[in-house]
This record gives structure tokens, C-alpha cells and sequence, in this order.
């Protein structure tokens, strides 16, 4: 860990206007954080006279034979007495000056401490793609393609070998394997990884081509993210006579453009050629000139909005958030339709007129488009997009945006946690319980509902915390404090004694509890009724629609209103069986079923993973038994897309699932055709949850509620209760009334009672009870071991090994090790052990490292803590 090697003074990183340069001693040398996969500690580099490096600045460093990226730490007079000074090696360049404040260091580092993960893997997350740029061995032909014919100028007087390609006959088959691979491509030109990958032992094969100057090597330098520059034409001169007709014309148009316009724009308007411009720039008439152009997301036109009138629980809320002066914890429960949303643009508006930005943070890409154009249409170009569907242009852009300190908002999703907003006044989570807010992998394994009560706390700013569903985790720390009691940090208690967190004091009215109980204009919520599946197949209905579904769907049309349908899955069917086996299609790389999913009309069935994305055509035969009778079983949003076509011909309908919204920008285009009335039902997955403002909508269908019921998982129940609340909220939000229909074949389960009430208290009191007596969060606390090799032995036996030197401990429990609910996904068998233990209490924990040191290399390690997904 680098945790040790960086717990340095105050002073070790401020702020980028400070100076670190010492009126008595020039500081000649700078130790940095290398971005080195198995490199530990801090490394010592030379100054170059030209540059000003202070720390915080991300620089490129030779590192062996490479060239990386790294983060300067603290600069030195002198360097350390055990390094000779020739050895020391200088810093090659500045990639970006000064952007690790204090403030965001000390996140950094709390995050590497808590979530036991190198801390350059924490700054590798929070910055944008491409900063810590790496440099890669490649390897080319001598002269290119065909040097063979030409004699080429090989080493060491062996150019004779590139006399003809018999002369590859000399060479060991591995040679002549990457000698071959190298001729296939127009540039003769590979990286030394993609080389390894395709031939067995290809570096031999390489040293010998090496030898013979065949090939010669290269360091690619790193392709680092830069601004994006483009030409722009300004208008200097008064428009002469003495110029052509056409020179005026072009002065003309450059004239009535305001004086300004880019380059192509000009030569596209104009039909002219870059020719002209050259004679006019000599001339004096204009000058060009390349200007940065910002890559940032850019949405619709909308007309301007202003305030709405706050019901009154809305006002009492907002009266609240905006009285806070520094940290505080607020929970913004509000039912579905309340006007959560407003509240967040009605507490932000005063904090941009103070020159303070606020941060918005939503679960998935898939609510940033709706929400989004609220947030432009109040506060205009203020508002910026930060998530990993855009471009690394535009990331790169809308963070350094982010770094001039101007007011603003930034919406985006978990990793927007880290956006560098100097100035933050406000930090919101909005639908706070949703579980996309967790990262399972890569590591740091944060959530970010800690990582933003962190933040504010360093920060000293409120965090305003909104769901119609809190997790019972934010739930219970509410109840705990009292509304307006002490604030007690949570999850403090897994934090190592030498980590950088400091405690802050405790201040006393940190923590709020605020209720929106009724929806705008006291609209209803809507009923919801309960469809007993079992009774409807016993009285002959084998649809999987229930008689009140169809019906509801045909008044649907006929009243010319919409709708939406939620079902569990994606895809056509979950899994294909043999009706005369019983054979079920498996992924050959997982440990899971295929699921068909239909392209178009007439195209090959095609069957895929959801897990590893392998993909084959659908057999004619049964593999095992060479039946023909093969079946579809079960219902993804494909079938029940394709049954509603045959059974409603006139009911227009657009799928919303992960298949539909690849290509970016298909959220939003999908949103604003349903929202413009050119379909009649949306039919979706788990992204109609989220959050979407459709007041249009009157009625909402879940298919199959038990799909979300039955999962080998603590938190089964309240995910499904979060989900199906969420989903049925989606109806009567609008001048009609609502309607929701959920068909099961569990009527009786809790989860469903409570949903038909839309009861969350009843719901979150039993669900608590269970939870308590089995010590699970938020009772008890948990990290979950995760082991993952290709092979199936080596990983089952390393995880007995860690599970029995954990077992030695009193303090926690251990669960496991076990197979994981799916043992194998893309060919890697996978292993898990729970470590549970008291949430308040410190466990004498093990030592990471250590535990590390028990995996054989072929063993990865995940440790993931607080996990949300244990399956």
C-alpha cells in the first residue's frame, strides 16, 4: 500500500496558486507516484531547469523502459542519502499543473485506506482517460513491408537474409510465425503484448529476428489526451478596392459574421479553397490562427424555466437545506411525483449566485438526458455532463472546465464523485438507494453515497440525500441520530489506525430528516393491483399477459393514453431446452444458460451471454439427443414486445433496454419519441425505474415480479421493493390518474403487500427485523473475498488456504470459502469468502498484503467492501 509512504505534512500538497519553493534552497529534486502496475513507494526524479513542477502536477517520467504517467508528491533539496545523484533520472514533461488541492488529496487517500487498494488506482478513477498516458514496445519490419525484395539494411551484415523469402527457411518456426504476422499488416508494425498474445514464446522469436535485422524495436511514447485545436479566421483589414471580386466576397461574408468565423465554416459557406485565405493572411486582410475548441456534451436548445411554487412540505425542505452553513446529512424522502427534483434547483440557484458550484449525481446514464435538460433550461451552459458514455475528448474537456472554478453544476454519474469542482457548495445524490452507485470492478471498490459524505465532510458542505425508497443503510443512520441530532461518521470503524482519515469533531444538527409525503398538487399515488398468476393459468389463461393487463392495454389504445411495461429481463427468452431431454443451451465459457435473442424478420436465431457476450446461431437440433424439439423458455423484453405486436397489431411500442441503448445519444432519442406521443407503450428493463418524469404515462404493467423476489441474495428483498415502488411511481404523474398492475405467482410475499400499500415503513420494520437477527447490514458489517482463476483447482485450494488464516481470528466471522452463485464467467472459476463482523466495533483485521501473498499469480484477488452484489 502506498498509504504509509504519502501520510506526509499538511504541506505536502496544496493548493496549485501556492508556492513550494523555498527562499533559502532551491529544491532540485521531486519523489513521485509512478502509474506502474506491482510498483510500491514514492520515486525520486531530477528537476529539468525548464520546467516549474510543484506537486500535485501530473507528469510523464521514464520509468525502465518505458515512459509513465505519475503524480509529483513533494519536491526535495537534497535526495535521498542511500541514491546516487547520477542514477537519478530527469522528469520528461508536465502533463497538467496543479490539480490535487489538500482537501482532494485527503479523499484520495481515504478512499485508498478504506477500500484497501493502491492509491494510484484511486487517482487512476478519478481522472479523466488518457492523463496517465503509458508508453508500449512495438515492433516493426527493417524498411516496411517487402524489405525482403529490397536487400533492407540489416545488422550486423546479415542483410543477406532479405535477399528472398526462401530465406526464411533459417528461421525457428517462432520466428517465422511473427515474421509472417508482421508481413500481414500494411505497416509491418505490432505491439510486443499483441505479438505475445498470438504466437507461444514470441519474444525468442523476436530476440532472433532482432539478431538477424529483420526488425527493430521502439518505445511508443504515450498517447496522452490533449485539447482539441482548430483553425480560426479574424477579420483585420478594411475591405479594399484593389482586391479580386472574390477576395471581397470572401471579406464580406467574414464581415457580416461578425469579424469571426472558423475556417471550414468560412470555406463551406463560401466554396473556396484554403489558397485564398493564404493570399488574404499575406495581405493583411485576415489573420489565422488555431484556438482550442471544448469537446463537451451538448444538448438540445430549450426554452429558459423559472421557479415553480413549492407545495408546503417543498418550501419547509428547501427553508432547511438552504439554512445549513457546512456539513450536514440530509435525507430527502419523498414519495414518487413529490417534486424532489425542484427542491435540488431551488437549493442550488443561490449557491451560483455566491460563485460556488454544486454536484448532482445520478445512478445511471440512462436518467442523465431528462434530467439534464431541467437543470439547462434553469441554469442555461452552467450545467455540465460528466459520465463514461462520452468521448475521452470530451471527458478530458469537461474536467479541465471543471478546474477554472467558474459557478457551476456538474451531473454525471458514481465517478463524478471525484470531479474537481473547487468551489462546492452542494453535493446531491439523487435516488440515493440504487445499487449502480456501487462499484464492483475494477478496484477501488467505492460506493459513492460514502465517497460524497467524505467529500462534503472536507468539503465542509451539505449532502442532500433523495429517494421515495432510502436504503435501510441511510434509513437506520437517520433513525439512529434523530432528526437534527449528532452526526457519527459511519463505516469509520473499518479505517486502519495508520490511515490519513482524521476524525472530524462531531457538530451537533448535522443530520436531517425531511419528508415529502404527497405528490405535486396532491395528485394520488396510484393503486396498485396484484394479479395471482397461478389463478390465471388454473382459469385457462396461458398469455403472459393476465386478463386485466389485456384489458387495461386495449383501453390503453382506444383512450389514445400511454404506458409503460417493466419486465426483469432483456432478450427474447432467458434459456432454451430440449423438450425431449430436458438438455438446456449453456454459454461454453459460464456457467449459465443462453439466452435467444431475435435480430430481425428471416435473420439467423441467435443465442447470447449476458455475462461474457459469446454469441452463437441457434441449433436445428438438440446437441445431446438430435431432437428437433427445441424450446424457448421464459420472457425477455424481446418476446413480450414480439407478443404484443401479435396480440395489440395497433399498439406502437419502443423497447428500453441495454440492447436498444448502445449507440450514445439512444437514451435520449428513445425518451423524446415516446415523450413527443409517437409510441404508445415504453417496454423496459430496470432503466425505467430510474427517475423518469413521464407525465403523460397512466398505466404501468410489470410482467413477472417474481424474477426480482427469488435471487440468493441478503438484499433480494429490498431491491425488489425499491424496483417495483419505483416502477409503479412511474404512473399518474400527470393531469390522468394512474394505474399499476404486477403479476405474481407470490401474492402472499411481504414485498408485495407493501407495495400495494405503498408502504415503505411497514416494509423497511420487517425487512430491519430479519436483517438484525442474521447481523447483516446495516446491523453488521461485511468484505467479501473475491478469487478468480482459469483454473478451477488452483482457486478452490488458495481460497481454503485464506479462509483457514483468517479463521484464526476471534474477532469477525468467516463465511465460506464458496463457489459463487455463477462458478464460472468467461472461463475464470470463481470463489468467495464473507468476512462479517460488528458495525461499530474495530476488528483486529488481517493484513491485505499478506493475504495477497497467498494467491499464486494465476489467482486474482477482488476485496470489496461493504459489497452490494454477493452473488
Amino acid at each position: 500500500m502506498y498509504i504509509n509512504d504519502i501520510n506526509l505534512s499538511p504541506l505536502v500538497v496544496s493548493e496549485p496558486s501556492e508556492s513550494y519553493q523555498s527562499s533559502e534552497t532551491v529544491n532540485r529534486w521531486v519523489e513521485v507516484l509512478v502509474d506502474c502496475p506491482g510498483s510500491t513507494g514514492l520515486f525520486t526524479y531530477r528537476l529539468p531547469a525548464q520546467l516549474e513542477i510543484k506537486p500535485g502536477d501530473i507528469l510523464s517520467v521514464p520509468f525502465g523502459a518505458q515512459q509513465l504517467g505519475a503524480i509529483a508528491i513533494r519536491l526535495l533539496a537534497q535526495p535521498n542519502i542511500d541514491l546516487p545523484p547520477e542514477k537519478i533520472r530527469e522528469v520528461e514533461d508536465i502533463v497538467s499543473v496543479g490539480f490535487f488541492p489538500s482537501a482532494y488529496w485527503e479523499l484520495l487517500n481515504r478512499v485508498a485506506a478504506y477500500y484497501y487498494t493502491p492509491l494510484i488506482q484511486v487517482i487512476r478513477v478519478a481522472l479523466p482517460p488518457g492523463l496517465l498516458g503509458r508508453s508500449q514496445r512495438r515492433i516493426r519490419l527493417v524498411g516496411g513491408r517487402g524489405a525482403e525484395r529490397q536487400g533492407g539494411r540489416g545488422a550486423g551484415g546479415s542483410s543477406y537474409l532479405l535477399g528472398s523469402a526462401a530465406s526464411l527457411a533459417f528461421l525457428t518456426p517462432t520466428a517465422r510465425q511473427v515474421w509472417e504476422l508482421l508481413q500481414g499488416q500494411p505497416a509491418g508494425d505490432y505491439s510486443f503484448v499483441y505479438l505475445q498474445q498470438k504466437v507461444k514464446s514470441a519474444y525468442r522469436g523476436i530476440r532472433e529476428l532482432l539478431r538477424f535485422g529483420l526488425v527493430e524495436s521502439y518505445l511508443e511514447p504515450p498517447r496522452l489526451t490533449r485539447p482539441k485545436l482548430q483553425k480560426a479566421v479574424t477579420l483585420t483589414g478594411t475591405i479594399d478596392q484593389e482586391l479580386t471580386t472574390r477576395q471581397r466576397e470572401i471579406l464580406e461574408v467574414l464581415r457580416r459574421q461578425g469579424g469571426e468565423l472558423w475556417q471550414n465554416e468560412l470555406l463551406q459557406i463560401c466554396n473556396a479553397s484554403s489558397s485564398i485565405l493564404k493570399t488574404l493572411t499575406q495581405k493583411g486582410y485576415i489573420v489565422v490562427e488555431e484556438r482550442e475548441v471544448l469537446r463537451t456534451e451538448q444538448g438540445p436548445t430549450l426554452v429558459g424555466d423559472g421557479a415553480k411554487s413549492l407545495t408546503t412540505a417543498q418550501a419547509s425542505a428547501l427553508e432547511t437545506i438552504q439554512t445549513l452553513d457546512g456539513f450536514a446529512h440530509v435525507l430527502l424522502h419523498g414519495v414518487t411525483g413529490s417534486g424532489k427534483t425542484e427542491v435540488y434547483l431551488q437549493a442550488i440557484a443561490p449557491l451560483l449566485n455566491q460563485g460556488k458550484s454544486a454536484l448532482v449525481l445520478v445512478p445511471e446514464i440512462g436518467l442523465t438526458p431528462q434530467l439534464t435538460d431541467r437543470f439547462r433550461a434553469r441554469f442555461g451552459n452552467k450545467v455540465s455532463v460528466y459520465h463514461s458514455a462520452l468521448s475521452d475528448g470530451e471527458r478530458y474537456d469537461t474536467w479541465r472546465l471543471m478546474l477554472t472554478g467558474e459557478p457551476q453544476v456538474v451531473i454525471g454519474t458514481r465517478s463524478a464523485v471525484f470531479a474537481p469542482l473547487p468551489n462546492l457548495g452542494l453535493i446531491i445524490l439523487d435516488e440515493e438507494h440504487d445499487s449502480s452507485f456501487k462499484q464492483d470492478s475494477p478496484i477501488p471498490t467505492y460506493h459513492a453515497r460514502t465517497v460524497a459524505q467524505w467529500r462534503a465532510e472536507l468539503e465542509n458542505c451539505p449532502l442532500v440525500l433523495g429517494s421515495a425508497t432510502p436504503s435501510l443503510e441511510t434509513w437506520v443512520s437517520v433513525r439512529r441520530q434523530g432528526a437534527g441530532g449528532e452526526f457519527i461518521t459511519p463505516h469509520s470503524s473499518l479505517l486502519t489506525p495508520n490511515s490519513s482519515r482524521a476524525k472530524r469533531p462531531a457538530t451537533a444538527n448535522s443530520t436531517y430528516y425531511l419528508s415529502l409525503p404527497e405528490r405535486i398538487n396532491s395528485r394520488p399515488l396510484p393503486p396498485v393491483e396484484i394479479v395471482d398468476m397461478r389463478q390465471e393459468l388454473q382459469q385457462g389463461n396461458r398469455s403472459i399477459f393476465s386478463r386485466s393487463l389485456q384489458t387495461a392495454l386495449q383501453e390503453l389504445q382506444e383512450r389514445k393514453q400511454q404506458g409503460i411495461l417493466f419486465i426483469h429481463r432483456r432478450g427474447h427468452s432467458t434459456f432454451v431446452s430440449c423438450r425431449s431431454c430436458g438438455y438446456v443451451l449453456e454459454c461454453p465459457h459460464c456457467d449459465v444458460s443462453l439466452a435467444y435473442h431475435h435480430t430481425e424478420e428471416k435473420a439467423p436465431e441467435l443465442l447470447r451471454c449476458h455475462y461474457c457476450n459469446y454469441a452463437r446461431s441457434h441449433p436445428k437440433f438438440c446437441p445431446d439427443c438430435s431432437s428437433p424439439y427445441l424450446k424457448f423458455f421464459g420472457s425477455g423484453t424481446q418476446r413480450v414486445t414480439q407478443e404484443l405486436a401479435r396480440q395489440f397489431p395497433e399498439l406502437r411500442l419502443i423497447r428500453f433496454d441495454s440492447d436498444t441503448t448502445r449507440n450514445k445519444g439512444s437514451h435520449r432519442t428513445l425518451l423524446t419519441q415516446f415523450a413527443n406521443g409517437e409510441a404508445d407503450l415504453l417496454v423496459g428493463t430496470q432503466m425505467l425505474t430510474k427517475g423518469l418524469d413521464l407525465p403523460q404515462v397512466t398505466l404501468v404493467g410489470v410482467v413477472a415480479a417474481d424474477g426480482l423476489l427469488n435471487l440468493s441474495d441478503y438484499r433480494a428483498s429490498e431491491r425488489a421493493f425499491q424496483t417495483l415502488t419505483q416502477v409503479a411511481g412511474r404512473a399518474g404523474r400527470g393531469e390522468d390518474p394512474g394505474r399499476v398492475i404486477v403479476q405474481t405467482y407470490t401474492t402472499e410475499h411481504q414485498v408485495i403487500a407493501a407495495v400495494r400499500s405503498h408502504d415503505y415503513q411497514s416494509f423497511s420494520q420487517a425487512e430491519l427485523e430479519q436483517r438484525q437477527a442474521l447481523n447483516y447490514p446495516p446491523y453488521g458489517r461485511l468484505i467479501l473475498l473475491r478469487l478468480s482463476s482459469l483454473d478451477p483447482i488452483q482457486v478452490q485450494n488458495t481460497a481454503q488456504v485464506i479462509a483457514t488464516v483468517l479463521s484464526t481470528e476471534e474477532e469477525f466471522e468467516i463465511l465460506g470459502p464458496a463457489p459463487a452463485s455463477i462458478l464460472r464467467v468467461a472461463n475464470r472459476y470463481r470463489w468467495q469468502i464473507l468476512i462479517k463482523f460488528a458495525p461499530d466495533a474495530l476488528p483486529r483485521l488481517p493484513d491485505w498484503e499478506e493475504v495477497r501473498s497467498l494467491c499464486p499469480s494465476s489467482v486474482s484477488l477482488t476485496i470489496d467492501v461493504d459489497p452490494i452484489n454477493i452473488m
